[in-house]
């Protein structure tokens, strides 16, 4: 699991918000009673360091899914 809580406190700007919008989209499948999987997590992660753009997330969750 992603430790958002760091990339929030820790992170630049631009990391710490795409750390909050990811911790409430994962959240909000919690709440459903969903867990998100590895590959997610990991793309998450790619795109709150910046080495993705969200457009790349899409295309690849698709894509995998």
């Amino acid at each position: 699991m992603i430790d958002f809580d760091t990339y929030i406190k820790m992170g630049e700007p631009g990391s710490k918000e795409r750390a909050e919008a990811w911790k409430t989209a994962i959240g909000l499948q919690a709440v459903d009673g969903l867990k998100t999987s590895e590959y997610l997590n990991e793309t998450a992660a790619k795109h709150i360091e910046g080495d993705i753009t969200i457009e790349q997330v899409k295309e690849l969750i698709d894509t995998y899914y």
